[in-house]
């Protein structure tokens, strides 16, 4: 079935508004209104050349952060549109979730979060929300983007929530605890750390998964990491390859991994549907407070699907993100990160002059210069390398 409107969907007239109290124009609604400013911010340009897996020169069709949130907010409307649920919701989620990513993916959020170790770590959630609240700074009446209650909350619990209902730390959390942005955050401006986010906010995370794993597959076979007749025997996407070979027998190359990948997406698209549709029909959720009340998701994969992804990441791992010339550019990246973190707390008068701040002690110096380097860009970032320690690229 198809949903009109579901009676678990957000609606603009039942959001719960913005901390600042302003008011939205009468020619789009708040959560349009969070869209545009999310994709009017500096955070979404930089993420133009910030990578994920491959560094920004190596070649111009691989997956950015920018093209990657872009992916998702497609495969999220999609799926919100088909259960009648706040597309504009779904689609400011889908394009925040990235904001506050390091430049050179998971290996420079290692290493910065490596250096803040001692100073509260880094959390690549926790900084997006810092973003959106604080870092951001271009409205003349308040710091941040001022985005509405829904939107932040799904922003923070778009995986899951933070806090179980008896008041103790999720499994995620339990040994270094919610990041102080979240909870400073939370506790002035009520989260509700210990419930699920809305549908709209798990239809977020689920696409970031879907098109994740499509687009890891597609770079890894352009990178040559792996060939595509190497995913024969994959339980997720061997039927798809078979499928589409059966079809065009002859197919060149290229045009094999498109149409591959493609039906990745849909297989996992349609799973998704089937079996929140199931989960919707056994719950009942009749407003956006029952599915925050449920003490699982309402959007997810079927077990089925489940354990496909869970061959098709260890493939990639042992493939992709573990094969040595991926390790080897991303060692160059932690040092890189590591380098320029060293530098900016021994003399933070290499820092531009608004980044510098003054009488800071040592908690407060290195959070301000974590924001600065998780804000740069992959090229940004070798950039200042080159200029602080004279040295060739360590990127070539």
């Amino acid at each position: 079935m198809k949903y009109e409107r579901a009676i678990f969907s957000h609606t603009p007239e039942n959001s719960r508004g913005r901390f600042s109290g302003e008011k939205d124009s009468y020619l789009r609604s708040c959560f349009q209104h969070d869209r545009d400013r999310i994709i009017h911010s500096s955070a979404f340009r930089r993420l133009k050349h910030k990578t994920q897996v491959f560094v920004y020169h190596e070649g111009d069709h691989f997956r950015t952060r920018l093209t990657h949130s872009l992916e998702v907010a497609q495969v999220a409307r999609t799926i919100a549109r088909y259960f009648g649920l706040d597309e504009d919701l779904t689609e400011s989620l889908a394009l925040a979730h990235d904001l506050g990513h390091t430049p050179f993916g998971h290996a420079g959020e290692e290493a910065l979060d490596a250096c803040m170790e001692l100073y509260g770590g880094f959390d690549h959630n926790a900084q997006a929300l810092r973003i959106v609240t604080r870092l951001e700074q271009s409205y003349a009446a308040f710091d941040g983007l001022d985005l509405t209650w829904e939107t932040l909350e799904g922003l923070v619990k778009h995986n899951g929530p933070l806090v179980n209902m008896d008041g103790t730390l999720t499994k995620r959390y339990e040994v270094r605890g919610i990041p102080v942005a979240i909870s400073e955050f939370a506790h002035a401006n009520d989260l509700e750390l210990a419930t699920f986010a809305s549908a709209e906010a798990q239809i977020a995370a689920i696409s970031d998964d879907i098109a994740y794993n499509a687009h890891d597959i597609d770079d890894g076979l352009r990178a040559k990491l792996f060939d595509v007749i190497d995913l024969g025997d994959n339980p997720l996407v061997g039927g798809a390859l078979s499928k589409t070979l059966e079809k065009w027998p002859k197919i060149e190359k290229s045009r094999l991994i498109h149409e591959t990948v493609r039906s990745v997406i849909t297989l996992m698209v349609n799973d998704v549907i089937e079996n929140t549709e199931r989960l919707i029909a056994r719950h009942k959720p009749q407003s956006p407070e029952d599915v925050r009340h449920l003490n699982h998701l309402l959007v997810d994969f079927s077990p089925q699907m489940h354990e496909k992804n869970r061959v098709l990441q260890s493939f990639l791992m042992r493939r992709m993100y573990r094969h040595e010339l991926v390790q080897d550019k991303m060692d160059r990246a932690r040092r890189v990160i590591k380098d320029l973190f060293e530098a900016f707390m021994a003399d933070p008068s290499r820092l531009p002059e608004k980044w510098r701040g003054e009488d800071l002690d040592e908690d407060r110096k290195a959070r301000k210069i974590c924001d600065y380097i998780a804000g740069m860009t992959d090229r940004y970032a070798l950039d200042q390398h080159k200029a602080i320690f004279d040295l060739d690229p360590l990127f070539r």
